[in-house]
Order: C-alpha cells, then structure tokens, then sequence
C-alpha cells in the first residue's frame, strides 16, 4: 500500500495544482460564472459516464493497466490546458481529463483487494490522505508559482508541472506498482445499466450512495465558487486561494491519514460517516458569515475534518458491500454516483451565484448535507454485515 499512496499522491500533487487555478483560467477567457462552473463540471460529466467502465474493466483485465491508462491521459489533457487559448480549448481538456480519470475507482479497488474488511477504513483513508496532502502541496505550489496578481498569473507553468507529475506517477505504476487482483478476467461482468441498479436494489447500499451523492453535490459547489467567492469577499488572488486549500489539506490529510484509523475502531464507521457530515454541514453554515479571516479558518475547519471524517467510512462501507471480484464496478458505480454530482453541483452553485448571490451556494449545499444526515442516520449503526451481497452465479453482459 505504501508504494500505491506514492504514486496517487504524486498524481494528486499535479491535479492539486490545477484545480485552484481554473477559475483564473475562465476569468482570462472572459466566461461567465455559469460558464466556468461549466467547465468543472465537464471533467465530471465526462467521468460520470466512463467511471463503471473502468472499473469493471480493472475487474476484468487489472488494476495496473486502468492506472496507467487514466494517469497517462491525464497528463496529455494537462499539457493541452497549459497551451489552450480559446475557451472551448479549456473545455476539450477537462473533458478528456475526466473521460480517462479511471485512476480513483481503480486506486480505490487495489486497496480493497489488499486489505480485511476490518482494515477497510483504514485502507481507504490512506487514498484520502493522498487527496489531503496532494492537496496540501499542490494548491499552494500553484498558486506561488501562479503569481497573485490576476491580469499576470502564470497559468500554464503549473499545468506543465501536472503534466510532468502525472508520467511520472504513470512510470511509478509500470516499475513499481505489483497488480492486485489476483486473476484477471475471471469475473464476468455485468453492463452499466445492470450494476447500477443491483446497487440500487439494495437498501442499504441505496441510502449510501444517496448519502454521497448529496454530499458531493453539495462539497463540489463549494469547491467550485469558492475562487470566485473570495474573489467577491477579500479580494483574494490565485496564491491566497492556494493556501487556503493548502490548509484544508493539512486538516485533511491528518484525519485521514493517521486518525481515521482508531477513530473507526473506537466509533465505527456509521457513527464516523454521520460526524462527518454534522460537521460539513456546520461549515457549510458558517462560511456566508465568514467576513474575516478567523471566521473562515472555523468554517473550512469544520469541512475539511468533516470530509476527512466521512469520506473514507463511506468509501469503506461501500466497498464492504461488494464480492472480492466486483470490487471495481461497485466502486465504479460510486464514482459515476459522485461524478454525477460532480457535474450537476458546480452548475447548480454557479445559478445560485449569479442569481442570488454569492453566499448562496454554500446555505443551498448545507440543506443538502441535512439531507444526507438524515438518510444516513438510518444506516444500521453496528450492522455492516447487513451490506453484505447473497451469493450469486456471476452475471452475463447486460
């Protein structure tokens, strides 16, 4: 597992340091608040279609060669983003981006395939921390090397930098990286369609996916204004905004990476996942009230040990619901789950924005995580072995 959380997290690093940028980006090519949440929300689009075929195909042919792929991919679409000049050139990357962005769901089944069930949460809180710390380095490292001042920002330095990130996470995977499913291709998996809804037909894991769908709605619309926000409240330029995601990070990555652990020992990960969203949705709460900067060091706090608390329980519980050979489609139905909010949240926070302000967004995204609390709370507490699949004959193509 250590040397998996190496090359996601150098891959992080590089999609850290482009993310806090794009509204900079879309800012230079004169789009419209609507149009940049837009352009989030073309990555998303693109992943929420292609995230089940990735991970049945990791199901079928390897974990190694669906990360090799998506990190490969990504580092053209990175390249292409530093020499885009025209708006529609942003929009073609970030969809081809999102297109091959495999990486996720498959990192995400390598570590079921390596851990108990027991260490689950564990396990996926380390591809948490390489989020947090990717996050940590690469917000700020862009945002430095961005400049601060808006009419000047070098954005396609940072861009080259991912790009060079990327292979390099993408050699890591060839000379390093030992596959995890021990026979490939022995599984035969069902279509789309056909894993999507046996997901859905089961209660429990139905009221988890809901759970992260409303979640990630809402987290994702946060993300997305949050430059444009600043920018409204303090004035606030690329490097400023960098830190703060490298603060979130920092929270992030310790939750993650060293306390997730004991505290899904001592809590269990039901409990964990509805802290979690108690505390997003606190955050969320917070943040239109944020006039200073104390404020707003309480209001990302609270998202980012929430989403440190949440995410990876959640991600374990899922995961614990499926057969040691449908690790990745049940993962990759997850991940089209949250692509799908992915898309739908950026541009719901961009109307709310332009129509009703910019704090707006963040009271819309906390009724949503209310909502998810709610779904949650009838999660059997102490009961994941409820998650678990009656044994079936592998299914033929839907």
């Amino acid at each position: 597992m250590p040397i998996l959380f190496l090359i996601v997290f150098v891959d992080l690093v590089g999609f850290g340091l482009v993310i806090p940028l794009l509204p900079f980006y879309a800012e230079r090519f004169h789009a419209s608040p609507l149009q940049m949440t837009g352009l989030f929300a073309s990555y998303s689009l693109m992943s929420m279609l292609t995230a089940p075929l990735w991970g049945r195909l990791s199901d079928r042919v390897g974990r190694r060669p669906v990360l090799m792929t998506s990190m490969a991919a990504a580092a053209l679409a990175y390249v292409w983003l530093a020499f885009a000049t025209e708006l529609w050139m942003l929009f073609v990357a970030r969809g081809l981006a999102g297109a091959c962005a495999g990486n996720i769901a498959a990192a995400q089944a390598y570590i079921a395939d390596v851990t108990t069930p027991e260490n689950r949460a564990k396990g996926m809180g380390l591809i948490g921390a390489a989020f947090g710390l990717g996050f940590i380095i690469g917000p700020a490292l862009g945002g430095v090397i961005a400049g601060d001042d808006l009419a000047t920002a070098d954005l396609a330095t940072p861009c080259l930098i991912a790009a060079g990130l990327s292979f390099t996470a993408f050699v890591g995977v060839i000379l390093i990286l030992p596959e995890s499913l021990a026979s490939p291709g022995t599984y035969r998996s069902r279509g789309r369609i056909a894993a999507t809804r046996a997901s859905f037909s089961r209660p429990v894991l139905a009221r988890l996916l809901g759970v992260f769908f409303l979640v990630t709605l809402a987290f994702s619309g946060m993300e997305t204004i949050f430059a444009w926000w600043a920018i409204a409240q303090f004035g606030w330029g690329p490097r400023s905004t960098g830190f703060v995601f490298f603060y979130v990070g920092v929270l992030s990555a310790l939750m993650q990476g060293g306390l997730i652990g004991p505290l899904t020992r001592w809590f269990g990960e039901e409990r964990l996942m509805l802290a979690g969203l108690a505390l997003i949705a606190l955050g969320l709460l917070v943040m239109p009230f944020a006039r200073e900067l104390p404020t707003l060091i309480v209001a990302v706090s609270a998202l980012a040990l929430g989403m440190g608390a949440m995410q990876p329980s959640i991600n374990s519980l899922i995961s614990r619901s499926a057969g040691a050979e449908q690790q990745g489609e049940i993962m990759g139905v997850a991940q089209s789950v949250g692509s799908l909010s992915r898309v739908l949240g950026p541009l719901i926070a961009g109307g709310l924005f332009t129509a009703f302000g910019p704090n707006s967004p963040f009271l819309w995204g906390a009724v949503l995580v209310l909502g998810a609390l709610l779904i949650g709370w009838r999660v059997p507490r102490g009961m994941t072995a409820a998650l678990a699949p009656r044994p079936q004959p592998p299914p033929g193509p839907a």
